[in-house]
């Protein structure tokens, strides 16, 4: 199929939708009238991964609405369109540093947080996994997929701050005892798993 054409062809799916207690994710060329306490994402995620709408991007805008507290350093390794590192700056996170690998997809997440308003506190990477990051976050997600997730495994500890806390989606539910196991022996502690449909997010 001509780029041309899928590349618009998806529009006709995505719609504004309401995610969590207070995530409001719209379309940029949808029209919608905020309520008290929404807090609005407004996404053209191009090619890019990342509508709000799957069901891992999901488990991650719920995780980020209980675990974001104002002043957070924040890492999005895989950012995709760039929503989540969006999510973050928009609960108060001072500084997220957005790595994504794909050129077109890191050009799409730099528009989407130019147009959210938040390009002071979000930088986007071009880069692989971790490899690119100096520094420690007290929050890490990853939405990816099982076996980058156990690839990015040992770089964590270093880049996660005493008592911090990573969230990893983007895992299929027969791989979850695969990637639990993996960062159990980086010694991270498991705190919870979420799940939707077919997906999980620890």
């Amino acid at each position: 199929v001509r780029e041309t054409e899928w590349a618009d062809a998806w529009k006709q799916y995505f719609h504004t939708s309401r995610i969590g207690e207070k995530f409001v994710v719209k379309p940029s060329w949808e029209e919608y009238t905020a309520q008290d306490g929404d807090i609005v994402i407004e996404m053209d995620p191009g090619m890019a991964f990342g509508t709000g709408t799957h069901g891992t991007t999901i488990l991650c805008l719920e995780c980020l609405e209980g675990l974001v507290t104002p002043g957070m350093t924040v890492f999005d390794i895989g950012a995709g369109s760039g929503i989540l590192s969006i999510a973050a700056a928009k609960l108060g996170a001072a500084s997220v540093q957005a790595v994504e690998y794909d050129a077109m997809a890191a050009e799409t997440a730099t528009r989407n947080v130019a147009a959210n308003g938040v390009g002071d506190i979000v930088s986007v990477i071009q880069g692989d996994l971790m490899n690119s990051l100096s520094g420690q976050a007290d929050l890490i997600v990853a939405n990816l997929v099982a076996d980058l997730i156990l690839k990015m495994a040992p770089s964590v500890p270093a880049h996660l701050k005493d008592g911090g806390c990573l969230v990893a989606s983007g895992i299929i539910k027969d791989r979850l005892a695969d990637v639990t196991a993996v960062l159990a022996k980086e010694g991270l502690i498991l705190n919870k798993i979420e799940e939707a449909g077919e997906w999980a997010a620890l």
